[in-house]
């Protein structure tokens, strides 16, 4: 499906790149490995987002940008249509205009990532090889493409960045900023999940749900569209292999310990873990 740019993002990704200054780079003469990607639009976003980092040429042309912006366009239109007879006209342009937004929170998704993980040597290695942030990249345009009525579209592409990264985004959830997922492989957020600021999970951490309601009229007929996940306030940590289920309420400046069963709320500044460690045995081997 084609679709007619007419809308003026470009602008505003202008103004913003200007913005950047160090620790992101300044630099644009720097090219990078190609990557191949399997969807279009996420070679177009990565190019749209951080120019700089995905030989994305000169900062200064807005002729580039905006012809990325309609290439862009067109894919999300074709996308939407599928699952729509509706014109996704209004709908490409209201979640174009979002991304110069999308953009400034995730520069805040790379401070954090860099801020809370000692291995971390700098926003480029982010930016290029973090899979939370690669996951964060796609979950933060399917969240707006979520709100902005194309919930379907949206899912394609938080499952194609699951296939790349090992960490399933409902693209209904919603995540607070200087959000960071670090190692990743495993992490499950479900669609009535919420996030606050500065929380940062580990691997195999599941916000899921704990039971299932089912329609009163329709036999084995899930129902829909009810809280089924967990709230997770700002400044939270969550250790490795913990399942936070239900729609429970974990407070602000809490610390989960590894491999933690969260069913019930937690208030805030409080640490939970496991008291009792499962106890090692050893013997020789005969």
């Amino acid at each position: 499906m084609t679709y007619t740019y007419a809308v003026d993002v470009e602008r505003e990704l202008l103004e913003s790149y200007r913005t950047d200054a160090d620790p992101f780079l300044t630099d644009d003469s720097r090219t990078f490995p190609e990557r191949a990607h399997l969807r279009a639009e996420i070679d177009l976003l990565k190019k749209l987002f951080f120019p700089r980092y995905w030989n994305g040429g000169a900062i200064d042309d807005p002729d580039a940008v905006r012809d990325r912006l309609e290439s862009l366009g067109s894919i999300f239109a074709t996308g939407i249509a599928a699952y729509s007879a509706a014109d996704a006209g209004d709908t490409v342009d209201a979640a174009l205009e979002d991304l110069p937004i999308i953009r400034q929170r995730l520069k805040r998704d790379v401070e954090a990532a860099y801020k809370g993980d000692p291995a971390a040597k700098s926003y480029t290695e982010i930016i290029r090889s973090y899979p939370g942030f690669h996951a964060m990249l796609v979950y933060r345009v399917a969240h707006s493409l979520y709100d902005r009525g194309a919930p379907e579209y949206a899912r394609e592409l938080t499952e194609h960045a699951k296939t790349m990264t090992g960490i399933d985004i409902h693209p209904g959830a919603q995540i607070g900023e200087y959000f960071f997922i670090d190692h990743g492989t495993g992490v499950v957020i479900g669609e009535t999940a919420t996030v606050g600021d500065w929380t940062r999970i580990y691997q195999n951490v599941t916000l899921g749900a704990l039971h299932f309601e089912e329609e009163e009229d329709e036999e084995h007929m899930l129902a829909k569209d009810y809280k089924r996940h967990p709230d997770i306030g700002s400044n939270v940590v969550i250790g490795a292999g913990s399942n936070v289920l239900g729609p429970v309420t974990v407070g602000d400046h809490v610390s989960i310990g590894a491999n933690s069963w969260i069913t019930d709320d937690v208030p805030p500044r409080t640490s939970v873990f496991i008291a009792d460690h499962p106890e090692h045995k050893r013997k020789p081997k005969e």
